[in-house]
């Protein structure tokens, strides 16, 4: 995957995270993402210091710094 279309997806990411913290199951559902796509948005985004992470009982919280 090229450099531009992780930073593509990182914009999706940070839209969806707009209106509140999601689970990452959620998070793929409102951007679409594929799992690993997602994973590397993320990775782009908490490199930036951008986003902040949560771990729950059962999937990991998500949102905006």
């Amino acid at each position: 995957m090229l450099t531009s279309k992780i930073g593509e997806n990182a914009g999706k990411v940070w839209q969806a995270l707009q209106g509140g913290a999601l689970t990452s199951k959620e998070l793929a559902k409102a951007t679409k993402l594929k799992v690993a796509d997602l994973h590397l948005a993320l990775g782009w985004l908490a490199r930036e210091g951008k986003v902040a992470f949560e771990a729950g009982e059962t999937d990991v919280k998500i949102s905006l710094n």
